[in-house]
């Protein structure tokens, strides 16, 4: 049997990296912002000021950034007060702190295995692919520049950990909560996440999960699922429930994900639906595209229609989360322990409902980009 110092090393691991979007931190960064989001897309920049009046409401602040902060100090003090001795650093894709500027730092303090955390949950290509994109580019300009090229791997997605569902089953209750205690036992739950392509669906995930909707509509129906069986044994009463849609970007005559959450509010209003609450389970944490899209346009949708509605929380910084995080990094660090012979056996991995655990490496084939980009963290 390990001993108590194996099951709580890291080691082959030296690191581990909060990788996320990245958000402005004032009015002056919103366009420059989005010109990093959009590049190569040959958008102009009127339009942009435009597409950013979403962060102009907000003073031009994305909370994502503040969020992260957050996460990051609820991680690090989680490792701190179990053991866990590894350093975590944070990089956007997106805005400052930058990938490449915090993968640079990494490797002058002497780092070289690196484990990423990226604060999206699902298989996708915008949620994992093009993550590993931007992590391979940004090796490359290391190297370019004469640095060492760590390794670096990828946390398996970890939509149906305990760690990330139980936090969402009790947002989802204080939400109830919040509603008129008349209204509650027949509330119904908008589970909600982003719209993508449904070509980008429905090749989601490994190639054996491909087809209609693709891992990504499955892992957000399980976790749906999950959530809605819990709030009923929690409470007693059946809440309907729909996995529906937001934040949609793309051209009009593109086919994304639907039902619209607006539109499935004003569908649940005539069908004479006594309330809604909103769970935003695509999402880590409150976010822009939570703020506005749910806070903001959704609920002004309900009131409009006279529907009581309330948003449930994302997971965030909250310590459950934190500690799922800690237990995905033993889990990989002895996995690959094992698979070095460095262990006699491999761990066990933690999953909730019956998808089970998600790979490792990314197979090849898995969530494929638009068009051959050179990925990290993965087979191909």
């Amino acid at each position: 049997m390990p001993d108590q110092s194996e099951l709580l090393s890291p080691a082959p691991y030296d690191a581990l990296l909060l990788l996320s979007f990245g958000g402005p931190e004032g009015p002056g960064d919103v366009v420059p912002f989005l010109e990093n989001v959009t590049r190569g897309r040959g958008i102009p920049r009127e339009r942009l000021k435009e597409v950013g009046r979403h962060y102009f409401l907000f003073g031009g602040v994305s909370p994502i950034n503040a969020q992260n902060r957050e996460l990051l100090q609820a991680l690090r003090k989680d490792f701190a007060e179990h053991g866990l001795e590894l350093p975590v650093y944070w990089g956007n894709r997106n805005w400052a702190p930058y990938l490449t500027d915090t993968l640079r730092e990494l490797v002058t303090d002497g780092h070289r295995r690196v484990l990423v955390l990226a604060t999206s949950a699902y298989a996708s290509y915008s949620g994992c692919r093009q993550y590993r994109e931007n992590l391979a580019d940004a090796l490359a300009a290391l190297e370019a520049e004469g640095l060492p090229r760590p390794r670096v791997d990828k946390l398996r997605h970890y939509f149906n950990h305990p760690g990330f569902v139980q936090p969402m089953v009790d947002a989802t209750l204080a939400a109830l909560d919040e509603l008129p205690v008349g209204l509650r036992g027949a509330a119904h739950l908008a589970f909600t996440t982003h719209s993508i392509p449904t070509a980008a669906a429905d090749t989601s995930g490994a190639p054996a999960d491909h087809g209609e909707g693709g891992a990504y509509v499955a892992e957000h129906l399980e976790v749906a699922r999950l959530v809605a069986d819990a709030v009923r044994e929690r409470t007693g009463a059946e809440h309907p429930w729909r996995l529906v849609y937001q934040s949609r970007s793309g051209a009009p005559h593109i086919p994304w994900l639907e039902p619209d959450i607006c539109d499935h509010l004003e569908e649940l209003h005539g069908e004479g639906a006594p309330a809604a609450v909103m769970v935003p389970i695509g999402f880590v944490s409150d976010h822009m595209e939570v703020k506005y899209d749910l806070d903001t346009e959704a609920t002004a949708k309900a009131a409009e229609l006279g529907l009581p509605v309330s948003r449930a929380s994302t997971v965030g910084a909250d310590p459950r989360f934190a500690a799922a995080v800690r237990e995905l990094v033993l889990e990989r660090a002895a996995t690959e322990r094992f698979a070095e012979g460095l262990a006699a056996a491999a761990p066990e991995r933690c999953a909730l409902g019956a998808l089970g655990p998600s790979h490792d490496l990314c197979p090849v084939g898995c969530c494929p980009a638009r068009s051959p980009r050179p990925a990290a963290a993965g087979v191909d």
